[in-house]
């Protein structure tokens, strides 16, 4: 049995990218770019795959929320929250290189940023962890060890259920294998649909602390 795509087409028209308009930074775009997906884009803007690479050198690929995009002199910065001792945890551990990627269909774009990840101090990750909602919080207890195997979603509940109980009257505290990361970007690919699949594809790669600006072959 296969299930055959082959004949299915779209022509992507909605946008282009000009050199002649392109800044000489990719701060502007990006920031252009998530302003126009978060305003028009039908669900979690904000989503993107993340994809990491452990010493065994299988790659891994999962969706995440972004929390917040930092840009400070010539630095980009992505901010996600996770499992330290999750999988991608564990492979960023062992090899802090990684990719993200934002895909919007609707709007036929995507960005593509890769650099080295690094973990956020405990001060930062306390603070945002009590920002997060109370069963969020609870939830992240729950799922230690993150993508262990666990008996039954009734074990889950249970061990939600206890949770709740302990700390009905109290902070929850901000687990010790739980926190944030850091991406700092050192190339970032836009891409732009264009129909006959002749995509924009302009790449900016820092050079010694400078951006450099390619275009692509799709």
């Amino acid at each position: 049995m296969s299930i055959d795509f082959s004949a299915k087409r779209l022509s992507y028209e909605k946008g282009e990218l000009d050199e002649t308009c392109l800044p000489n930074e990719p701060y502007p775009l990006l920031q252009r770019w998530i302003n126009e997906a978060l305003d028009t884009y039908q669900g979690e803007a904000y989503a993107f795959a993340l994809a990491t690479c452990g010493a065994d050198n299988k790659p891994s690929v999962r969706t995440l929320l972004m929390r917040e995009i930092i840009t400070r002199d010539d630095e980009i910065a992505l901010v996600f929250y996770s499992n330290y001792d999750s999988e991608k945890g564990q492979d960023l551990a062992e090899n802090p290189n990684a990719e993200a990627l934002f895909f919007w269909a609707s709007l036929e774009q995507q960005i593509r940023l890769t650099g080295k990840v690094d973990r956020l101090s405990r001060e930062q990750s306390a603070r945002y962890f009590h920002t997060r909602p109370i069963d969020s919080q609870l939830g992240a207890w729950v799922s230690q060890p993150q993508s262990g195997v666990v008996a039954s979603r009734s074990a889950m509940n249970e061990k939600f259920n206890q949770l709740a109980k302990q700390y009905q009257n109290c902070n929850i505290p901000l687990p010790d294998f739980w926190g944030g990361y850091q991406l700092t970007v050192d190339k970032i690919e836009f891409w732009q649909g264009r129909a006959n699949r002749m995509h924009d594809r302009i790449v900016y790669q820092k050079v010694d602390h400078h951006w450099q600006i390619k275009r692509l072959l799709p």
